[in-house]
């Protein structure tokens, strides 16, 4: 269909991928004007000053005039300045980790700053973990594992999902039948066929997924035990009937692994072991088929660790 006489051409409608402002920025950075480029320089660079300056400190930041700033509103998928900062501030929920670079990033202080840092939080972890159980919990649970029939391990997310595989790992070598799952309506399947000699591990470092607490909760009601390995006082805690308490606060570093993960490693182990060692004789014999086979099929060393 023609265009009426002196009407202004119809343009495609911009496609600005996610919702996530800052991405936005990031990704359509290179296709603005250098001015424009400038106020996106200045607005990454301190995205909570960008949320809480007017028009014209942010203008004076980036070297630019005012009516810039809202050509820039406008070519990131905003209809002004005041959308943009609402953008803005929804995306900065994240925390300032993950805007911001840690010091020493791209200087000669980064390596011996970062090797000390990594260790340093390994040790944390471990320490908070040591002063913050409670040994008869452990003692509980691990007199519940070691008399089941079936031990079942839930978790999702980055950390929990290896934790629960590691849950398998340590335990099956004791001669506990043992599954692990990290899908949340495998977790469900499998919780509701546990009964009153079967026990549950669930773990979550905040206490707050619902997919592990639901899948918990199926299997309390069908009489199995619930250990759970998670924050003092959260509802995951509140279901459980063991619980193994633990909070690592997470160093203010986006760019090193969760910490945590050494937390939950600690306690896998220290219930491993508390367990293998209620029923050594047994646990011992299991681990020695498992030796005794692996060294007929490769060349390890009948003294390292078992399984490699």
């Amino acid at each position: 269909m023609a265009e009426k006489a002196g009407a202004s051409p119809v343009l495609p409608q911009r496609d600005f991928g996610p919702d996530d402002i800052i991405s936005v920025i990031r990704q359509i950075e290179p296709t603005l004007s250098p001015s424009e480029q400038r106020v996106a320089a200045a607005l990454l660079a301190d995205v909570d000053f960008a949320v809480h300056s007017s028009n014209g400190e942010l203008a004076r930041r980036a070297g630019v005039s005012e009516p810039t700033v809202t050509r820039f509103s406008r070519s990131v998928g905003c209809r002004g300045v005041r959308e943009l900062k609402v953008r803005l501030a929804q995306a900065s929920a994240v925390g300032r980790i993950y805007l911001e670079l840690p010091p020493h990033v791209g200087t000669e202080l980064a390596r011996p700053a970062l090797w000390r840092s990594v260790f340093q939080e390994i040790r944390n972890a471990i320490s908070a973990v040591e002063q913050q159980l409670h040994k008869e919990d452990v003692e509980r649970a691990a007199e519940a594992i070691a008399r089941c029939s079936r031990l079942a391990a839930f978790g999702v997310g980055g950390g929990s999902t290896v934790a629960v595989a590691e849950v398998e790992n340590r335990f099956f070598r004791l001669g506990i039948a043992v599954n692990h799952s990290s899908d949340p309506r495998l977790m469900r399947m499998f919780a509701a066929t546990l009964g009153r000699d079967d026990v549950v591990i669930a773990i979550s470092t905040t206490g707050i997924i619902s997919e592990v607490i639901e899948a918990a909760m199926v299997a309390k009601r069908y009489g199995a035990l619930v250990i759970a390995i998670t924050k003092p006082q959260s509802r995951l805690a509140a279901v459980a009937d063991i619980t193994l308490g633990f909070h690592v606060p997470e160093a203010p570093d986006a760019l090193k692994p969760t910490a945590s993960r050494y937390a939950l490693l600690a306690i896998i182990d220290l219930l491993a072991t508390s367990t293998a060692y209620l029923k050594p004789r047994e646990a011992q014999e299991r681990m020695r088929r498992i030796k005794y086979e692996l060294l007929k099929a490769t060349k390890e060393d009948a003294n390292g660790p078992l399984g490699d």
